[in-house]
């Protein structure tokens, strides 16, 4: 199975994507480190624009065509990311699942956004005018939604996993 996450930068995506990925023992796959990495290698003779996602297509791609489950972590703005993302599914022959972060208490999202730090060497995260102001495609036939505000990150994880009947790593543990 594919899991594409997408949300705004500072709604918590990449906190649950990466605790549901430890969790399931998924193929975790991260656009900001793809692109952070592309970035690094100093090839590049102007922004790093569609390379990230096209990167992460792939090795997404690959993973799911030998059996493993893998958690996509990106903004997924667009239709057409999205789209892509469910061809990737599709080509693989696996089933996907959509999965939107949001934080509707907007101002705990912009303390977030205001008082993280980046975890990817290099990476320089969006401020919060900036994620305002970034254009981010209504999902239209609305994908499973987790908030934030009104959910931690184990809840989080435990209702994603019950809603899309997944198994645990470690059996035992409470939801």
């Amino acid at each position: 199975m594919l899991i594409i996450f997408g949300g705004l930068p500072g709604s918590g995506k990449t906190t649950i994507a990466r605790a549901l990925a430890q969790e399931i023992g998924a193929v975790y796959v991260r656009v900001d480190t793809v692109e952070q990495n592309i970035r690094a290698a100093d090839v590049l003779r102007s922004e790093v624009g569609p390379a990230g996602y096209m990167v992460c297509y792939g090795v997404a791609e690959d993973n799911l065509t030998l059996g493993n489950l893998v958690v996509a972590d990106t903004v997924n703005p667009l239709t057409i990311t999205r789209d892509a993302w469910r061809s990737v599914a599709e080509r693989s022959g696996t089933a996907f699942a959509e999965i939107e972060v949001i934080c509707s208490d907007k101002t705990e999202h912009r303390r977030r956004v205001e008082t993280r730090a980046t975890d990817v060497p290099g990476l320089i995260k969006p401020g919060w005018d900036e994620i305002m102001a970034r254009h981010y495609d209504d999902w239209g036939q609305r994908p499973l939604v987790i908030d934030t505000a009104t959910e931690s990150v184990e809840q989080s994880v435990a209702t994603l996993i019950s809603k899309l009947g997944l198994a645990r790593r470690h059996q035992g543990h409470d939801a």
